[in-house]
């Protein structure tokens, strides 16, 4: 139900933004809603950040996948059990560049009733495909923002289409990028234990970057689009000096307004975990409780009733219904 209700709004927004091209609303589709998309991306973003960075941590948390330390002849996992700022620094780049915990990762299941594990690697490469792609491809877009263009935009641009295949050269990221999203969704089918979990929102998400992706490919290889008045729009969009120009093609706008779309839906979603992953208690904070005498620092003198108290206060009720007072 989850996935046929996220793909009809998909559809839905894919049906307006070409039916809106079609009908001369370039200005709308071109202009004022990547503008709000913007404005509520940005807005959402440090919302959420703020909400993130107010809450309190009265205690270290860190999620461990090794030996804390402890005794000088017991071996200590430096960084999937950090105990110093530094270890802690290196599992940050290790989970944010490589994905680390879930590089470690096993598949469990029941075999002839005997706990079995299993190698659990596709995930990984999946996930790590799927986010460094989509991090180029998003990277390489500055060349439409940027004039002149930076060349460590043009060398990302080169190095993407080294393999000149095709004219204009086929760009691997945007493929590895639809592919990866493509086995992620598979996988919410094919495991039954994923499939129950999934969400609505899990699949609109990989569904929407599936969506834009394919827009891109059909943009770039199979629909003629003016490129120079692509760059002449988005130029102007980052000049705040936005013009629409004619004649640029309704796929350019229906994967404009998908990109609006997500980024007004980032916020607010799972999506956003690019940005907690760095304020998460669970990953930030070094394991030295064994250390260090940690002090609850929201732990203020507060007004206590003491037993004693309270059986002054109560003595004749509870003696009424026959409860053991400790004074007469």
């Amino acid at each position: 139900m989850g996935f046929i209700l996220s793909l009809v709004i998909v559809a839905i927004l894919i049906g307006v933004s070409y039916a809106g091209a079609q009908a001369g609303l370039s200005g709308l589709f071109g202009i004022y809603i990547p503008y709000l998309a913007l404005l509520i991306f940005l807005a959402g973003l440090v919302l959420r950040v703020l909400k993130w960075a107010a809450s309190p941590v009265p205690f270290r948390i860190p999620t461990t996948g090794g030996q804390q330390k402890s005794l000088p002849w017991i071996k200590h996992s430096k960084y999937d059990n950090p105990s110093s700022t530094f270890g802690v620094i290196v599992r940050m780049l290790l989970e944010i560049f490589l994905f680390r915990s879930l590089f470690r990762n096993l598949k469990a299941e029941l075999r002839d009733g005997k706990l079995a594990y299993g190698w659990e690697k596709w995930l990984w490469i999946a996930g790590l495909a799927f986010h460094w792609c989509f991090f180029i491809v998003l990277f390489r877009h500055f060349r439409f923002f940027l004039q002149p263009v930076p060349a460590v935009v043009n060398l990302a641009d080169k190095l993407d289409g080294f393999l000149q295949i095709g004219v204009p050269h086929l760009l691997l990221t945007g493929v590895v990028l639809l592919g990866a999203a493509l086995y992620l969704l598979a996988r919410r089918f094919y495991i039954p234990q994923v499939r129950y979990i999934s969400l609505t929102s899990d699949y609109f998400a990989l569904l929407m970057i599936i969506a834009i992706a394919t827009s891109g490919i059909l943009m770039r290889y199979f629909y003629k689009v003016d490129i120079i008045a692509v760059k002449n729009l988005t130029m102007g969009l980052a000049t705040l000096s936005p013009k629409a120009p004619e004649g640029i093609g309704a796929i350019f706008y229906v994967h404009l307004f998908l990109i609006s779309s997500l980024f007004i839906y980032f916020p607010f979603s799972k999506l956003v975990h690019f940005g907690g992953v760095f304020l998460s208690p669970t990953r930030n904070l070094a394991n030295s409780n064994r250390m260090k005498k940690h002090v609850n620092p929201w732990n203020y003198d507060v007004k206590v009733h003491t037993y004693e108290e309270y059986e002054d206060e109560f003595r004749e009720k509870m003696k009424m219904v026959e409860l053991p007072v400790e004074k007469e």
